[in-house]
Order: C-alpha cells, then sequence, then structure tokens
C-alpha cells in the first residue's frame, strides 16, 4: 500500500475540492494516460486495484507510471462512538484528485492494447475519466 514514511503533521484537515488541476495535466512519459474529469480523493486501494490491473492487461509488455501519491492522510472514527472525545484515527492515505489531473500513463506497447489496459483501470475509480493520448510535438507551430 502507497503511503509517506514521514509526515510533519499526523492529521489533516480536509480541505475544499475547487477549481482544476493545475500540475500534472500532461501525458509526459508514455503515449496514453488516463485523465480525471471530476474531483474526489483516490485511495491508496484503488491506486493499487487499478495499477494491477494494468498490469495484468499488459502482461509485462510496455511500461506504467503512476502520476499520482496518497499523501493526505484520512482520519475515521471508530463505530458506535458518542460525538466528542477528539477527532478520529487515521484510516487511510488519499490523493486529492481535481479535473485534468493524469492519473496514469502507459508506453510501449500498441493503442489497443493500452485502450484496453486503462479502460479496465477506470472501473476500479470512483470518478469520471477519460484515456488520452500525447499530443505530438509541432502540432501547435
Amino acid at each position: 500500500m502507497l503511503m509517506p514514511k514521514r509526515v510533519k503533521y499526523r492529521k489533516q484537515m480536509r480541505g475544499r475540492m475547487k477549481g482544476k488541476a493545475s500540475r500534472g495535466v500532461d501525458v509526459n512519459f508514455g503515449d496514453y494516460g488516463l485523465k480525471a474529469l471530476d474531483c474526489g480523493y483516490m485511495t491508496a486501494r484503488q491506486i493499487e486495484a487499478a495499477r494491477r490491473a494494468i498490469v495484468h492487461e499488459l502482461k509485462r509488455r510496455g511500461k506504467i507510471w503512476v502520476r499520482v501519491f496518497p499523501d493526505k492522510p484520512y482520519t475515521k472514527r471508530a463505530a458506535e462512538t458518542r460525538m466528542g472525545k477528539g477527532k478520529g484515527a487515521v484510516d487511510h492515505w488519499v490523493a486529492v484528485i481535481r479535473p485534468g489531473r493524469i492519473l496514469f500513463e502507459v508506453g510501449g506497447t500498441d493503442a489497443e492494447s493500452a485502450n484496453k489496459a486503462l479502460t479496465r483501470a477506470r472501473y476500479k475509480l470512483g470518478f469520471k475519466t477519460k484515456i488520452v493520448a500525447r499530443e505530438t510535438m509541432g502540432e501547435g507551430s
């Protein structure tokens, strides 16, 4: 499971997920990518499940890049606990996803295989995504 080795503060506030992603919005490493269209939290379990779905579909062909990391602690109170007594313990770790963020990239394989692998990864996530291809250099000039 992905999680930080150490953090400065054990617990964080949830915050708000408004706006679009400003970084990590282009396919930089591979040829095809999975792009988020909604806001949401992506848990470490979801990242691992999607990564394994891609690996299983590609069957050791090509390379995978995971472009997100769960660095936000998500706390939860114990079941059937009365109100008060402070904030709950850290339950799991999440990555904050905003629209436009590239989640996974695949390279070194043909378009059909990459499309199938990223489609399988889409089913593991709790928000809308789309498959995008790398834009060729020199297209705008």
